[in-house]
């Protein structure tokens, strides 16, 4: 370094790469500290520049966890639930997608060690739109205030159930990993029924594991009052039966989903519902 230290040429080099090297610290390092317009100014100058909107190779090696500035825009979206702003927030909410599939990417890379059946699946498959279908609801609100993702076989639009991951700081349902039918149709119901009917000490067995307590607790409270039809009332585990949907959860705490161990919470989580899972997929086929 003392051969170039009186070569102008090389001041000049070492002076732009020290340059580049602080402005990559700030757009990829340095983002927890940006305001709202700070975040979408470097957005803007990244897509201006053509480069990625987070840095390939050290998600390669640090994706584990969301970033705060994720967070930010969906409690700013969730009080701000209209088009004008999304669209004056369009890059904000780019780079929120973007972070978010990462993330997802990174898991499914780790689950599939777990499950060899997620090999091929990519995050696109598993992320659901920000965009409500307002067609038949009450609530116009064009967006949602989460992002979410379904993590199975066949992806988000596959038959059978699998992981489903919620961020939703601040909202109706926090942030949560869960598992499950949720209100499966008829046919499919009944035949969870039967399965459960058929091999009640099994399904028995898994709900009341130690490890699946912990982390879920019971089944959540969704249920009929009297047995469905063809469960025979006086059956001694009549309350397996009454459930409309068979979900389980496991919230997570908001300063989890910026921390290193969100992936590893995740994958633990699944390892856990994974019998369960199973168990209900049977009834698919």
């Amino acid at each position: 370094m003392a051969v170039f230290a009186n070569n102008d040429k090389a001041k000049h080099i070492l002076f732009l790469l020290s340059a580049s090297l602080n402005f990559i610290y700030q757009i990829y390092f340095a983002r927890s500290s940006l305001t709202p317009e700070g975040e979408q100014l470097r957005v803007n100058v990244l897509n201006t520049y053509n480069l990625p909107l987070t840095n390939p190779a050290i998600y390669l090696c640090l994706k584990k966890m969301l970033h705060p500035s994720t967070l930010k825009f969906l409690k700013d979206i969730s009080k701000n639930n209209n088009r004008e702003w999304f669209e004056t927030n369009r890059n904000r909410y780019q780079a929120a997608k973007n972070d978010f599939e990462q993330f997802i990417a990174a898991l499914l890379k780790e689950l599939t060690k777990v499950n060899k059946n997620f090999a091929g699946l990519a995050a696109k498959d598993c992320v659901f739109r920000i965009y409500r279908d307002v067609r038949f609801s009450k609530d116009k609100t064009p967006y949602k205030s989460n992002l979410s993702a379904s993590i199975k076989e066949g992806g988000k639009k596959g038959g059978k159930c699998g992981i489903y991951i919620h961020v939703e700081p601040g909202g109706e349902w926090g942030n949560m990993i869960a598992g499950g039918f949720w209100q499966p149709e008829a046919p499919l119901l009944k035949s969870i029924r039967q399965e459960i009917e058929y091999h009640t000490p099994e399904f028995k067995s898994i709900i009341s594991n130690k490890d699946f307590k912990k982390w879920f607790g019971k089944l959540e409270e969704e249920k009929l009052k009297n047995a469905p039809k063809g469960i025979d009332k006086e059956h001694p585990d009549v309350e397996l039966f009454k459930y409309t949907s068979y979900i389980i959860s496991h919230q997570i705490k908001t300063i989890d989903v910026t921390s290193k161990t969100l992936i590893k919470e995740c994958v633990a989580a699944y390892k856990v519902m994974k019998p369960f899972l199973d168990f209900l997929n049977r009834a698919v086929s």
